[in-house]
């Protein structure tokens, strides 16, 4: 989806790619999978290197040497996520694609463990999590992109439409009711969100120009 960390069964680790089946891929995944497993039972507090090699089957120092501790972990996990090959919708219509990605971040943020939102909550607590956090919402965004250069070329929106404000506007209201306000899912919420941004978007409220001031009143 499109701000969700991939599990590490999907995501093949960055840099070269190890052989097929290879020993250090294996032991990677399982960490990975285990640190997921981990964080959406007890959150960041209770995540543990121990624990995370207890989980995966691993002797706590192979953790140690490769992660060196929680905060290396994490960055790992959010980086894996970083290296799958999502997409965004393309419907055909601005609405219905902001609609499919905010589907599919109410689908992540309300799932149960609630893995994705124990992760953001932990990239507050480690720098190394917190700076692969921005990496991979950076990544997101720019692969969402497409979706305002299509609406533009279908001539939905008016030029000079700028993409990330619009994107952020979209998804927004999903992370603020879900994450900050805690309330309960609603599968109205995607469509609402995006209707409205696509609505401001068509009349230029993401343009990035300032409108006229008026003057009546300095006239009369």
């Amino acid at each position: 989806m499109a701000f969700e960390t991939s599990g590490p069964d999907t995501a093949p680790p960055p840099g070269p790619r190890p052989r097929p089946g290879g020993r250090t891929a294996r032991t990677r995944r399982q960490v990975l999978d285990a640190v997921l497993a981990e964080l959406g039972a007890h959150g960041y507090d209770g995540l543990t290197v121990e624990a995370v090699a207890a989980r995966a089957g691993v002797h706590r120092t192979t953790v140690y040497r490769r992660w060196r501790d929680v905060g290396g972990l994490l960055a790992d996990v959010l980086d894996a996520a970083g290296t799958d090959d999502w997409g965004p919708p393309d419907t055909g219509s601005l609405e219905d694609d902001l609609t499919g990605l905010n589907e599919e971040i109410h689908d992540a943020l309300t799932a149960r463990p609630p893995v994705v939102p124990a992760l953001i909550a932990a990239s507050f607590r480690s720098p190394q999590a917190a700076e692969a956090q921005r990496r991979l919402w950076d990544d997101r965004y720019a692969r969402c992109e497409v979706v305002v250069e299509r609406a533009l070329a279908r001539g939905d929106l008016p030029a000079g439409t700028e993409a990330r404000p619009l994107l952020v506007a979209a998804t927004a209201p999903l992370y603020h009711q879900l994450l900050l306000l805690g309330t309960a899912p609603d599968p109205r919420l995607a469509r609402r969100a995006a209707r409205a941004t696509a609505l401001a978007a068509a009349a230029g409220a993401f343009t990035g120009r300032q409108p006229a001031a008026d003057t009546s009143a300095a006239d009369t």
